[in-house]
């Protein structure tokens, strides 16, 4: 299993291994015939690390293990020295010594493996292995095609719910007046959550204000009592980014409610203090106000339910009966589809799975991408190991998991490690997802569209596996726009990222004396660790080996007043700060010349420096500013030659030559009425620009910019020949769709629109012409007219529909034009629509 990281980095270092060979290098004959050699090399080691990572760790010698946890450093060491090496060449400098030490190393290995090496005299004179190494039988390899993810599941639709939610609804309406808790317990992948959530969705409009909150194992309490505040009060919540403590927010957060009829859901608790803390934070009052909590301990559902009005209620796993037709939902159109030799099968698989959902869920992923034929399923029963049987019940389920993570290919097995790099109970962007694994190169290839294809191909057959779950999809019914990891699920992704040092995870106190004797990767950092921020931050100093750097919760004073320790990390891919801190000085990050992705995007990190001279980081691909208190970029940043997504706040000015920046793909958001002219006539150029997200001004404030208006005008007539996706955003009628006339051309490829109005009508003729468009959003300031409804429903393509009237006109006609022209056989194709 811990082989999964070391074929992915391997395949990585064995292609820029092929990469200095090129002209473009000059090398000597010697450093040439070095590289040669590491290749072969390196090729032979891959194979045996493919062999391995089919076995479980009880399979595998001892030697075997050391071997392999060498060569998984050794690629990691070996790969870092060609990127120092490629950037010292870009440079002007390029020694290749690296060469000549990897290869000691790689020697060192063939007798550290127990692995004889054979010279063969032959025409090429290649290397080849005797590998002694103690293998037994493997599994059968599945190899899998990329899936649209057709067969998703929403949480709410799981079968066997109904009876036990009536049940909690039942016992939460009892003493109508009272405050009461209500207590789910049971063991994870019962379906804890999906209960609590029906129960939420079911009663919450009958309460003044609600929230639904994890807490997780090792929880960060100001981040959920922040995220308690911004559910219940949005200005309570906006006032709390100044209060520092625990204390404060929980006084805060009881002021808000001590008058209200509340309904708060706390889901994943683990131990009692975390109650105590949050108990504290929410007033018992004669208003009615209910909470649910669930936890895995019934020592924790028994301290909820302890001093105040209370029920205690225990989980129940699915019948055998429910179980079935969870299985078969996954698998079939219906249970009848199932062929009569397959049910005795799947009896015998089912018993294995104990009735939990999870189990069940997970071993039917694993057989929907395989023949349904008796073989393969027997095939897949023998699988499960026999002591299963003995085991209890969440036991079974982490072998069945242990199951589903041997039958994923290699590829996929790394890609699903890293999502131990995000705390528990995340809802995962996907987008942003894969762009982090395009940056840490655990997708391959060079073309960055086909890579973010392929990265949303292997993130699909995650979801189809059933090991990440769809929380939000598009209108197309395919893309999946966010995701989640079920606890359970990441408990166990995580105990194998931290066995491949894969990841290292700060979320405990004692950090330190686990990770003192190895070399940190991948870092990040899930708990606030503020007190001890100058120990993690010296620890950071010395680990000149990390690729990436991820930073969680409210960590204002690691991020404020150390960040210049992470100058040591030369070979820094990614740093991702997804943290609560009021100054952010990014003048350090210049010295990271192979960082490819810096995230600061949460509108709570004050960015408040960047570098003169960041042109330095010739290596960027992504930088995100959206949490950034700037009022300009320095000039430098039209030198990033490599530059593919730029992400400002609206607020920002940019330096004139964004002409230069000729590898964008995405910007947002632009504010054109403090740009220059210059700038707004230089986005004309970007003519690999897909994505564009700007903000008008007004309609008064163009009167006086004449000269930005006409430039406007010529730049997005330009732009609309290869633009996929526009936003443009006004602050008043007609801010936007005054343009579209002069500038849509025919056809466009353009797909996703978004624009203001004062008239409907006026805005149909121009978009009828976007044959390609299928997601679309209008602002009306005025009338929604019949025509301009009807020519918006002639969109062959529109799957998306949104129209927001901000007039105090009759809503309800937009909303019977709209059924008139869906009569007339109009939006043939309309997934969403939304009035």
């Amino acid at each position: 299993m811990a082989s999964a990281a070391a074929t992915s980095v391997m395949g990585s270092v064995i292609g820029k291994l092929a990469a200095l060979l090129t002209e473009k290098y000059k090398l000597a004959k010697d450093v040439e015939r070095g590289i040669r050699f590491l290749q072969e090399e390196l090729s032979c080691m891959d194979a045996v690390l493919q062999m391995l990572a089919e076995k479980d760790d009880d399979q595998i010698d001892p030697r075997a293990k050391d071997w392999r946890s060498k060569v998984r450093e050794l690629s990691y060491d070996i790969e870092d020295c060609i990127d120092r090496f490629r950037l010292n060449h870009s440079h002007g400098g390029s020694k290749a010594s690296f060469v000549g030490k990897a290869m000691r190393k790689v020697k060192t290995l063939f007798q550290d493996g127990g692995i004889a090496v054979e010279e063969e005299q032959s025409e090429r004179g290649k290397r080849y292995y005797d590998i002694n190494l103690c293998l037994t039988a493997s599994a059968q390899p599945v190899l899998l095609d990329p899936r649209a993810p057709a067969l998703f599941q929403e949480a709410r639709d799981l079968v066997g719910i109904d009876a036990p939610r009536e049940e909690i609804i039942r016992l939460l309406k009892c003493e109508e007046k009272q405050h009461k808790v209500v207590s789910i317990y049971g063991i994870g992948g019962q379906g804890k959550t999906t209960l609590a959530m029906e129960v939420y969705h079911k009663i919450t409009e009958a309460f003044d204000c609600r929230a639904f909150v994890p807490v997780s194992q090792t929880p960060d309490m100001k981040r959920l009592l922040r995220d308690i505040l911004s559910q219940i009060s949005k200005s309570d919540f906006d006032q709390s980014q100044m209060l520092e403590t625990v204390e404060q927010l929980i006084r805060t957060v009881n002021e808000c409610l001590k008058d209200k009829r509340y309904f708060i859901l706390i889901d994943d608790i683990w131990s009692e203090s975390a109650w105590d803390l949050v108990r504290s934070a929410l007033p018992v009052n004669d208003n009615g106000s209910r909470i649910i909590t669930t936890t895995r301990k019934k020592v924790v559902a028994n301290k909820c339910c302890t001093g105040i009005a209370a029920q205690m209620y225990e989980a129940k796993r699915l019948s055998d009966e429910d179980s079935q037709r969870l299985f078969f939902t996954r698998l079939f159109s219906s249970s009848d589809d199932c062929h009569p030799d397959l049910r005795k099968v799947s009896d015998d698989i089912l018993k294995k799975c104990c009735g939990l959902p999870l189990a069940i869920i997970s071993i039917a992923g694993l057989l929907a991408n395989r023949s349904k034929t008796v073989e393969v399923w027997v095939n897949v029963l023998r699988s499960i190991p026999a002591a299963v049987d003995k085991d209890s019940p969440i036991d079974k389920m982490k072998r069945i998991l242990l199951l589903s993570y041997f039958d994923l290919p290699h590829h996929l097995k790394s890609c699903l490690l890293y999502l131990s790099v995000l705390p528990e109970d995340s809802l995962i962007d996907c987008r942003q997802l894969i762009l982090l694994w395009v940056a840490e190169g655990l997708i391959p290839g060079q073309d960055r569209e086909t890579m973010e294809q392929l990265g949303r191909s292997y993130l699909n057959e995650l979801i189809n596996r059933s090991l990440v779950q769809p929380t939000k999809v598009g209108a197309d019914g395919a893309t999946v726009k966010q995701c989640r990891v079920h606890g359970v699920i990441l408990e166990f992704i995580v105990s194998k990222a931290v066995e491949d040092n894969f990841v290292t995870i700060w979320n405990d106190d004692d950090f330190s004396k686990k990770y003192s004797t190895h070399k940190i990767r991948r870092l990040s950092i899930q708990k606030d660790i503020s007190a001890r921020a100058e120990e993690i931050a010296k620890t950071i100093k010395n680990a000149a080996h990390i690729r990436s750097i991820n930073i969680f919760g409210f960590n204002s004073v690691l991020v404020e007043k150390h960040a210049s320790e992470f100058l040591n990390s030369q070979v820094l891919r990614v740093l991702n700060i997804e943290s609560h801190v009021v100054g952010c000085n990014l003048g350090h990050v210049k010295s990271f010349g192979q960082l490819k992705h810096l995230w600061a995007g949460h509108q709570f990190i004050g960015v408040t420096k960047l570098p003169e001279d960041i042109e330095k980081l010739q290596h960027l691909e992504t930088l995100d500013l959206r949490g950034a208190r700037l009022e300009n970029l320095p000039a430098s940043i039209m030198l990033l030659q490599k530059l593919v997504r730029l992400f400002v706040r609206h607020s920002v000015h940019l330096p004139d030559e964004i002409r230069n920046l000729q590898a964008l793909e995405e910007l947002s958001m632009i504010n054109l009425g403090i740009q220059s002219v210059e700038f707004i006539q230089g986005l004309g150029d970007l003519t690999y620009l897909k994505v564009l997200e700007i903000d008008w001004p007004c309609s008064t404030e163009l009167r006086d910019m004449k000269d930005h208006k006409k430039a406007c005008i010529s730049t997005l007539s330009r732009l609309f020949r290869h633009l996929r996706q526009l936003r443009m955003r006004g602050s008043g009628p007609d801010a936007t769709c005054s343009f579209m006339a002069s500038c849509v051309p025919t056809p466009s490829p353009l797909q996703m629109l978004r624009l203001g109005t004062h008239n409907l009508n006026r805005v149909g003729p121009q978009i009828s012409s976007l044959v390609n468009l299928s997601r679309l959003r209008i602002d009306v300031y005025g009338e929604a007219g019949k025509e301009g409804i009807n020519i918006l429903a002639s969109l062959p393509m529109l799957l998306s529909l949104t129209v927001i009237l901000f007039s105090d006109g009759d809503g309800d006609s937009s909303i019977l034009y709209a059924r008139h022209a869906i009569s007339r056989q109009g939006f043939q194709r309309l997934a969403f629509g939304q009035v």
